[in-house]
C-alpha cells in the first residue's frame, strides 16, 4: 500500500523540472529498491542524453528486470510517446518481473504516454509479431537490447529488432564490457559489431566487471543486419 501512495511523486518527476541526475536517484531510492535501474548513474545519464535529442516516440527495451530503465527511458521520450517492454519470465540475470509489477510500472510513464508489458520470449516470432502490431507501421526511434545476455541470445535479438528501428534511430546494447558472469558475453557480440558499423560507448570503468552501454546509430538498410 505504502508503495502505491509513492507512485503519484515519482510520477511527476520529468525532464522539465529535473535533472538526469536527479530523476536517477528517485529511480533509485524508491521504495528501498524496488525501481533499481541496475546501470551505473554516469553511463546511464550519458545515454539518456543522447537518447532525449532523439525525441523518441516509439522504444522498445528487451528486458526489463526491476523497471527501472523504464522509466528511465519514458523520461526521455516525447509526451505522446509508446513504450513496449519485452521481458521473459523466469528469465536469467534479472528478467521476468511479476504480473502484478506491469500495473506499478503502467502507472509510472508520463502522462499521455502508452505502455505495453510483452511477458514473453524475445526469440519467439510471435513476440516480434506483437511489437509489430503495437507499432502499427511505425518504426521504433530506439531499440534498447538487455534481455538474454548470450552471444546467441544478444545477435538474435539484434537481427529481429533492429529491422524495425528508423533511420537514424539508436540500437542501444547494455553489459557490453567483459562480465565477471561467465554467461554473460554481451561483449563478443558488441565487438564483432563494432567492426561493421560506427559505435559509442558509455563506460565508467573497463575494469568494472559488468555494466556499459554501447550505442549503434541506425545508418544502413534492413538487409545489413547479417553478423
Amino acid at each position: 500500500m505504502q508503495l502505491l501512495f509513492r507512485l503519484p511523486k515519482l510520477r511527476r518527476m520529468n525532464r522539465e523540472r529535473h535533472s538526469w541526475a536527479e530523476i536517477f536517484k528517485q529511480a533509485q531510492q524508491f521504495a528501498n529498491g524496488f525501481l533499481n535501474p541496475l546501470q551505473v548513474k554516469s553511463e546511464a545519464i550519458r545515454f539518456l542524453e543522447a537518447a532525449e535529442k532523439l525525441k523518441p516516440r516509439y522504444i522498445l527495451e528487451i528486458g526489463t528486470a526491476q523497471g527501472g530503465n523504464f522509466f528511465l527511458l519514458a523520461r526521455s521520450a516525447v509526451r505522446d510517446a509508446t513504450l513496449i517492454s519485452l521481458d521473459l519470465p523466469g528469465g536469467p540475470l534479472g528478467g521476468g518481473y511479476s504480473q502484478w509489477k506491469t500495473h506499478v510500472y503502467r502507472r509510472l510513464t508520463l502522462p499521455g504516454q502508452k505502455s505495453f508489458f510483452l511477458r514473453a520470449d524475445s526469440h519467439a516470432p510471435a513476440s516480434l509479431g506483437e511489437v509489430k502490431r503495437i507499432l502499427k507501421g511505425n518504426a521504433l526511434d530506439l531499440l534498447f537490447i538487455d534481455g538474454d545476455h548470450s552471444y546467441e541470445g544478444v545477435k538474435q535479438d539484434y537481427l529481429m529488432y533492429a529491422p524495425l528501428v528508423r533511420q537514424g534511430g539508436l540500437i542501444a546494447f547494455h553489459d557490453i564490457i567483459p562480465n565477471v558472469v561467465p554467461e554473460c558475453t554481451v561483449d563478443r557480440f558488441w565487438n564483432e559489431l563494432s567492426q561493421q558499423v560506427p559505435v559509442e560507448e558509455f563506460v565508467e570503468d573497463r575494469n568494472q566487471g559488468r555494466m556499459g552501454i554501447g550505442v549503434v546509430r541506425k545508418n544502413w538498410g534492413t538487409d545489413s543486419t547479417d553478423l
